[in-house]
């Protein structure tokens, strides 16, 4: 990867990370993470969506900074199947950054540049969580690296300062249990129980979107609202009242039937029983990997709250990805946020900082 540099000599490396539902990006200003953020865009609403979101974020973004990108938005169903999903971002990635001093994070493989990118399609594939962990890994050496968006939470071992992954692909990794797919606001309750204790009766479940997790996540005071950029289930106010009102209809109720004290105790349930879900895949993520006892829990993305309470029921320290990287102290939060996209950020700039005869 060719050396950029822009105004006063300053190196500068976007990263992107490209999904679903969210576009993060991260600024890397000579090594150093300056500037993150995360904007609501949702693929299955058509690529232009995305463009929209690419355009508002890159004012961000000085002139001549190199730009790195990695993905996951090839699995939304805007796409009839994830070549193609791979195919058409590329396309994207080439209208709006051109093809020169463009690079696409292709996992295992490394770095391609557009003009290769297509090749490698399987290995470009939702590889962000690749990115993540490798960044860490070469920081740790040793670690359980446990990443919770707004959808999805990775788990992977970390061994001698590289990822030691046992699937790759979503198919591998959701068998393995590196992939479990459960998030701290999007994911819908009814995918987390069929039944929730409700004064000592197990009550079964409306199987309707009717609340997700953020509304657990607001009725425990464990959300930051700007990580819920989505409307509500019920497109109704974002409050603990609302968020009641959403959960009670769950089983069938409205909130005046229970106490907030009751209702809080019935989200604690599900937030507990989410953790169970994360944590079965980090029992068998380290027992098949066999960390050491004393290798701590490395955090990152908006779940972090909830990777905390993972750490302890394992036994293990926790450290936060944010305080890991390179990031001013004003960013690291929202870094840590937009993870994968400032770990393919600061990777890049290393390869690009690399002198040119090193191996």
């Amino acid at each position: 990867m060719e050396d950029r540099n822009s105004a006063e000599g300053k190196r500068f490396v976007a990263g992107w990370d490209i999904g679903g539902a969210h576009l993060k990006m991260a600024l890397c200003e000579n090594g150093v993470v300056t500037h993150a953020a995360t904007l609501k865009t949702s693929m299955w609403l058509g690529i232009d969506d995305v463009r929209k979101g690419l355009e508002t974020l890159r004012t961000e973004v000085p002139a001549g900074a190199a730009n790195a990108f990695t993905m996951t938005a090839e699995l939304s169903d805007g796409f009839a199947n994830r070549g193609e999903g791979v195919g058409g971002i590329l396309t994207l990635i080439e209208e709006e950054f051109g093809m020169e001093h463009t690079r696409i994070y292709a996992g295992r493989a490394g770095f391609a540049d557009t003009a290769h990118a297509r090749d490698l399609a399987t290995e470009i594939a939702s590889a962000n969580w690749h990115a993540t962990a490798a960044l860490a890994a070469g920081m740790v050496g040793e670690a359980l690296f446990v990443d919770m968006g707004s959808t999805t939470t990775d788990i992977l071992a970390l061994r001698d300062g590289k990822v030691a992954n046992t699937g790759y692909s979503d198919a591998e990794r959701l068998l393995s249990g590196e992939l479990v797919y459960t998030g701290f606001t999007r994911s819908a309750l009814i995918g987390i129980a069929e039944r929730v204790p409700v004064g000592g009766t197990m009550t079964p479940l409306m199987n309707e979107y009717f609340a997700n997790t953020a509304d657990i996540a607001r009725i425990l005071g464990m959300l930051d609202e700007a990580d819920d950029q989505y409307p509500s289930a019920d497109r109704r106010e974002k409050t603990v009242t609302g968020s009641i009102g959403r959960l009670a209809r769950m089983i069938g109720r409205d909130g005046p039937d229970l106490s907030t004290e009751e209702w809080s105790g019935i989200a604690l349930w599900f937030s507990e029983h989410q953790l169970r879900m994360v944590h079965d895949g980090a029992f068998r993520v380290t027992a098949d990997h066999r960390l050491a006892r004393g290798a701590p829990v490395v955090g990152a993305g908006i779940g972090r709250s909830q990777i905390r309470r993972l750490a302890t029921r394992l036994e293990r320290p926790f450290v936060d990805f944010g305080t890991l990287i390179n990031a001013l102290e004003p960013v690291r939060d929202a870094a840590c946020k937009a993870a994968p996209a400032a770990a393919v950020a600061l990777l890049a700039d290393a390869e690009i900082s690399k002198p040119a005869d090193a191996g």
